[in-house]
């Protein structure tokens, strides 16, 4: 599915879902509020919306079932939480905020993770809350191929039939991690992702989305950046953490080391896909080298601003 032929209301669903999740967090902090709160008010809302690939409508597991992955990073104080392969807690990324904030312990998973979100009253939920039939029938049209698929390559399978709905993106080429990064009035960065994962993925599998530095990092010295892709090469690139390592050791400018981590070193190791990111003098960067990544920014005081393609 090329630009041109995107449908319009398809495209206006996306911009108008990513709007809905910019105006919450932008009022938090315009109010003050800091940015670790920001990013988890941003990551909540996206887990809720069925459009993306993270919370309610995450895509399906080889065995029918759903593993999410969730991480946020404070980088005032380098404090990090993780939670990989749950499938009960309602909200992973409240889940990963308890691990940081109530555990001795950075990346909790499956059953460990559940018990911690549960001892401290986090809402869960039955597996299937997460399960929707366009995902179903994502992973019927997978499961014939025997490979794993990422979000959403598994999804252009279904949107082959000329009846059914036509996403902005080529369905090839997207993926369906979402994450948020934020700058405070504190001047306190933060980061925060979650992710369903892989269509048609080993049970087990866990992406770059909870390994801090991978896909998710903040640290108030550089960058809050939130990753979304191939998670693997994101994972041995160290692509979030090399971010900020060019910013610090050699002196690049936000846009200088993202471009480079997204156009060069991923590539060079077959990885596809982008991030968004923050520095601490509030400057953005939003790279991917797919043909689209949906996005947004708002700044206090601004209209938010959405886009899909470049």
């Amino acid at each position: 599915m090329s630009r041109d032929g995107a449908a319009a209301e398809q495209q206006a669903a996306y911009h108008a879902a990513l709007l809905a999740v910019l105006g919450p967090p932008q009022d938090l902090l315009a109010r003050g509020g800091s940015a670790l709160d920001a990013v988890s008010l941003a990551v909540d809302l996206l887990e809720d919306c069925p459009l993306f690939n993270a919370g309610h409508g995450a895509v399906f597991t080889h065995d029918e079932t759903h593993e999410l992955d969730a991480a946020v990073m404070d980088g005032a104080t380098l404090k990090a939480g993780a939670v990989g392969c749950v499938s009960r807690i309602k909200r992973p990324v409240r889940a990963a905020r308890a691990v940081m904030e109530h555990s001795e312990h950075v990346l909790l998973v499956g059953a460990g993770a559940e018990a911690l979100a549960q001892r401290l009253g986090l809402e869960m939920v039955s597996p299937d809350y997460f399960s929707t039939e366009h995902r179903r029938e994502q992973l019927r049209r997978v499961l014939a191929t025997d490979k794993a698929v990422l979000d959403h390559d598994g999804a252009a399978l279904q949107f082959r039939s000329p009846s059914g709905p036509t996403p902005p993106l080529d369905e090839q080429r997207k993926f369906g991690t979402v994450g948020a990064v934020a700058l405070d009035a504190q001047g306190n960065l933060a980061a925060a992702t979650s992710t369903g994962g892989m269509t048609n993925k080993q049970p087990g599998r866990v992406g770059d989305c909870p390994v801090i530095g991978a896909g998710t990092y903040a640290d108030n010295r550089t960058a809050a950046v939130s990753c979304t892709g191939t998670g693997e090469m994101f994972i041995r690139a160290a692509a979030a953490y090399d971010v900020c390592a060019r910013m610090a050791y050699a002196g690049a400018s936000l846009a200088q080391a993202a471009e480079a981590v997204v156009m060069q070193a991923l590539p060079a190791i077959g990885g596809r896909g982008g991030l968004i990111a923050v520095d601490r003098h509030g400057n953005f960067s939003m790279p991917f080298n797919t043909e689209g990544m949906y996005r947004g920014f708002a700044r206090v005081g601004e209209a938010p601003q959405t886009a899909i393609f470049r």
